[in-house]
């Protein structure tokens, strides 16, 4: 019986992504490298630290990762104010869960720095979770299970009684290695892509395009 929901928040709870990126790109040009914001593309909802080195790497561009990822925290919370909208269905979403009596948690690849900038920014106070999981608080990202699996331990839950709500291919990986139930989002990738990524998959997955469109029948079952 699921008693849980563990929300991702970029692309679940708000669409940041084209920020994160265009921060990153001003913070690597403040430190006199080009960059394109496609280049972080694949390392989307694996964490900053890989989010910037990974680019890093690819350019060859020595990266000071603390300070250069504060820096682009800052450049974040600037360039976000009175840009962030929550996405479809959160509100109703949260209401639902709230209604079914269920736990919730934000489990985010995210520093904590952001994840509650995106809060604020969305008006979604960060005490209307049960408990929030984020960078900082686990040793392996995405697509490991830690994350998941801490938010269990936290809630004092098992896996089988916990749903993930999840829009990247890494946050699904991540959930079927903690041997939970998942719902896919098609709000960063398509539903064709995420159908080939989970294709043989033997874990209870659905696929919609956002949350306006989870009902408790989806949520429960």
């Amino acid at each position: 019986m699921i008693k849980a929901v563990l929300f991702d928040m970029d692309g679940v709870l708000v669409d940041s992504e084209e920020f994160i990126r265009e921060a990153a790109v001003r913070m690597f040009h403040e430190k006199g490298y080009l960059v394109k914001a496609e280049d972080f593309i694949p390392f989307t909802g694996t964490g900053e630290n890989r989010f910037l080195g990974g680019v890093a790497e690819k350019y060859g561009i020595h990266l000071e990762i603390e300070k250069d990822k504060t820096r682009t925290y800052l450049i974040y919370e600037e360039i976000v104010k009175g840009r962030l909208k929550a996405l479809p269905g959160v509100f109703e979403t949260m209401e639902l869960c709230r209604d079914l009596d269920l736990k919730t948690a934000v489990t985010t690849s995210a520093d904590e720095f952001k994840m509650l900038v995106n809060l604020k920014e969305i008006a979604l106070p960060v005490n209307s979770f049960t408990i929030t999981v984020f960078a900082d608080m686990v040793r392996n990202k995405k697509p490991d299970p830690e994350i998941f699996l801490t938010a269990c331990e936290m809630l004092d839950l098992k896996p089988s009684e916990c749903v993930v709500i999840e829009d990247a291919i890494s946050g699904l990986e991540a959930a079927r290695s903690a041997g939970m139930k998942s719902i896919g989002l098609s709000t960063t990738f398509s539903p064709e892509e995420l159908d080939m990524a989970v294709k043989g998959w033997d874990m209870a997955l659905r696929i919609i395009p956002d949350l306006s469109y989870l009902t408790k029948e989806i949520l429960m079952h």
